[in-house]
């Protein structure tokens, strides 16, 4: 199953909730990737954004998601351009996510920047797979070309914790939007991975979004992201990320918080 279609497989009970149903192809391990989590709640959330595009996005990852699970949304406020909603997603262990979404109408400002460049790396076409044929790979990154252009590969014993890669769906029907730019961003392991010198578990704990515009457009759907691996200790990792399109244009900044198992 395909990224639009699981999306579009999502049965409606009313405008506020949203099931879905995770096949074992989006799993890594127990539980999906953090991305496709937070890809249903904000697609739940849109349900009553109306027309104000997202602005940001934070996501506690509580438990394990797969299987059926319920996303119910509620207004936490709303005002003439902005509105707050808070989606809880759950499963047959209880409370999976919690998540807030803000969304903003556009409004004129005087500041128009973006102090974000995108570093110097070769083309798609012109850089190598990210996971080749490892068979360590987990299922769901099968549904994403990744190709590494700066840094290390996961568990390479590197001495820093930063990569750059090229990304997009395998979905050819897709055409980017929020939703799966959002499932995008978060299919990279964590760049502390490439650090580590043999297999460790892993698992996101929290995730901060923010998108930077509302025009979402890139060619041959194609992303550039890099991953930042801030601090380790005690096990926990702090991680940032910025992603581009491919005309280098930002798209996204975040954080996340990883518990790292070794």
């Amino acid at each position: 199953m395909d990224f639009t279609q699981l999306m579009n497989s999502a049965i409606a009970s009313g405008n506020t909730r949203l099931t879905f149903h995770v096949p074992e192809e989006w799993m890594q391990g127990r539980t999906t990737y953090g991305g496709l989590t937070g890809a249903m709640c904000l697609k739940t959330a849109q349900r009553l954004a109306g027309d104000r595009p997202i602005r940001s996005a934070q996501v506690a990852f509580v438990g394990p998601v797969s299987g059926d699970v319920i996303c119910q949304a509620v207004v936490l406020r709303e005002g003439k351009n902005t509105i707050f909603v808070n989606v809880r997603m759950t499963g047959s262990e209880g409370v999976a996510a919690d998540s807030i979404f803000a969304f903003g109408m556009n409004r004129t400002s005087a500041l128009d920047f973006a102090n974000l460049p995108a570093p110097d790396v070769t083309a798609p076409d012109e850089t190598e797979s990210y996971f080749g044929d490892s068979p360590l790979r987990p299922a769901f990154t099968r549904n994403f070309n990744m190709r590494l252009v700066a840094g290390s590969r996961p568990i390479s014993g590197a001495a820093e914790g930063d990569i750059s890669l090229w990304m997009r769906h395998k979905d050819t029907e897709l055409t980017p939007d929020a939703v799966s730019v959002l499932a995008l961003a978060d299919a990279p392991p964590p760049a502390a991975l490439s650090m580590l010198s043999g297999p460790a578990r892993i698992s996101s704990m929290t995730w901060m979004a923010e998108f930077l515009t509302d025009d979402i457009q890139t060619d041959d759907g194609w992303f550039l992201a890099r991953h930042i691996a801030d601090t380790s200790r005690d096990g926990y990792s702090s991680q940032s990320m910025t992603l581009w399109n491919s005309r280098r244009e930002p798209i996204m900044i975040g954080r996340q918080t990883i518990a790292v198992f070794g």
